[in-house]
């Protein structure tokens, strides 16, 4: 998985990209007390600040209630494509975001971190991949806010154990838990080119 090291403070946020620079990893701040803790989980103030222009429309949240739940791969192609923001409220995830643009020099490739209610990391996933994840422990509560409303007809994803994206799962075949959606999606090898590689961000 992705090493943490290295997060440089932007406001009130703590954000760098991941080994695909393009996907970044953010972590808020956090006050703890005796009381409990306090964070702000988003600012597009902050956000902005580290040069990621961003409006999102829309808040999901799922609850997984057994650990070796997979969801994903999961993407919305074009005209409906989604920039995601995921963060866990409760329990822990083995999160993958893989690159699906054509000409990238990284396309077909992933990245992969543990984000969890302790760590209290965000993986910020850009159009143009895929995502998913794996729970790590029952009751499971993951949040991703979303920069383009669901539109069923743009629903998309990628078979989650395709042998060709090298994506080491914390779970076996035989003991994962997927919808029976995510049991027929396709390979990689067999997806549309839904998007183009137009260079690396600078930040």
């Amino acid at each position: 998985m992705q090493n943490l090291q290295s997060l440089t403070w932007v406001g009130t946020l703590n954000v760098r990209p991941l080994t695909i620079p393009d996907v970044k990893l953010i972590e808020p701040r956090v006050f703890r007390d005796e009381r409990g803790f306090f964070s702000e989980t988003f600012s597009e103030r902050d956000l902005a600040m580290a040069g990621l222009m961003l409006r999102f429309v829309q808040d999901n949240h799922s609850l997984s209630v057994d650990a070796g739940v997979v969801r994903g791969l999961h993407f919305q192609c074009p005209p409906h494509a989604q920039d995601k923001l995921v963060r866990v409220s409760r329990g822990a995830i083995f999160d993958v975001a893989v690159d699906l643009r054509v000409g990238s020099p990284t396309y077909g490739r992933h990245v992969s971190v543990k984000i969890s209610a302790d760590n209290w990391l965000q993986i910020l996933v850009p159009k143009g991949f895929a995502h998913g994840f794996c729970t790590l422990e029952a009751h499971t509560e993951v949040q991703y806010k979303v920069t383009n409303y669901y539109a069923p007809e743009s629903d998309r994803g990628v078979r989650w154990d395709d042998h060709m994206l090298g994506i080491e799962w914390p779970v076996k075949g035989s003991e994962v838990t997927l919808s029976p959606k995510d049991r027929l999606l396709p390979p990689l090898a067999g997806l549309p080119s839904y998007f183009r590689y137009e260079g690396v961000t600078s930040h």
